[in-house]
């Protein structure tokens, strides 16, 4: 097995014990201040990390948008990540980070990377309300050290989102097709840490006529299933009867959607769940492994069309 495979399955395998692996990296001093804050991506996002090439400039591209580069014969989208997030590169951009996620393959232009550090979910708190709306997490890279080094990890969806937006499917009763139709007192209990992302999941389960419950991390899921399973054991029921599926993101703080899953499927109260993972993280290491945790379904975020066959799919089986 060559080195790189080796590596692919490690970090795979750390998925199984809610852990993950985070790449740092800094994009120069903070407004108004002199620190250059660390910030951070998951592992599985990044293609490839490079000395920054020649970057071709594009008439009228988006602001933020320094251009293409050739990358082996593929023209990739290069971002200037330190001016989205409003960061001073007093060193320039020196490194280019090629990343794969939401069906896309994009670039952006950082100061410096700074190291890969392995971690466990339950360091990751969730910054909503302290981020701007471009921070999903901060992760605690000491453990509970009080004067432990904390990194701000991007919601790289939602910046991509915003400095490219492209035309989105709307989503309505017509464009998600024939509705879902659950079994009567059941809904569809779902999670996901990204504001913008549980926004569009909302749209798209009303728009297919389901009832469902959202949370925002694979923890805050888990104890509501359990609380449906107490309230469903009082009446005499299962959890299936109150839950018919369970929608989970991969990436979120606290609990990851694989610990979710296996969760799940490891529980005699709720293995005959149905759970379908729905993330950006795409490629076939992330897929295959989603097989692995016992998923019955995969789906890449966000087309509502595809989110509402699948569920429809599950369900009928």
């Amino acid at each position: 097995m060559t080195t790189a495979l080796h590596d692919i399955e490690e970090r795979t395998n750390l998925t199984g014990s809610n852990k993950f692996e985070l790449m740092l990296f800094r994009l120069g001093e903070a407004p108004g201040t002199d620190r250059r804050e660390l910030f951070g991506i998951n592992v599985f996002k990044v293609r490839e990390i490079l000395v920054m090439p020649t970057i071709t400039a594009i008439a009228n591209a988006p602001a933020h948008v320094l251009g293409v580069a050739n990358i082996r014969g593929q023209i990739i989208p290069v971002i200037d990540l330190p001016a989205v997030v409003g960061c001073v590169p007093r060193r320039g951009l020196t490194i280019l980070m090629v990343t794969e996620f939401a069906r896309t393959t994009q670039a952006f232009a950082v100061e410096e990377v700074a190291e890969i550090v392995r971690l466990e979910w339950g360091n990751v708190l969730a910054a909503e309300g302290n981020g701007g709306g471009l921070v999903t997490s901060i992760a605690k890279l000491d453990g509970d050290a009080e004067k432990g080094r904390l990194v701000q990890v991007l919601d790289v969806e939602q910046i991509l989102r915003n400095v490219m937006p492209t035309a989105q499917e709307a989503i309505t009763p017509q464009s998600v097709g024939t509705a879902v139709h659950l079994p009567e007192g059941s809904i569809i209990l779902a999670a996901d840490d990204s504001p913008v992302a549980r926004m569009m999941i909302e749209q798209g389960l009303g728009a297919m006529g389901a009832p469902y419950v959202m949370t925002k991390t694979g923890q805050e899921a888990w104890d509501r299933l359990q609380a449906i399973e107490e309230e469903a054991h009082a009446e005499g029921k299962t959890a299936h009867d109150k839950v018919a599926l369970v929608l989970t993101d991969l990436e979120m703080p606290v609990m990851d959607g694989f610990t979710l899953t296996r969760n799940i499927k490891q529980d005699p109260r709720f293995k005959s769940i149905p759970v379908v993972i729905h993330s950006s993280l795409t490629g076939t290491a992330n897929e295959a492994h989603v097989s692995s945790v016992g998923a019955d379904a995969y789906v890449a975020k966000f087309v509502a069309s595809e989110l509402a066959a699948t569920i429809r799919q599950v369900l009928k089986h």
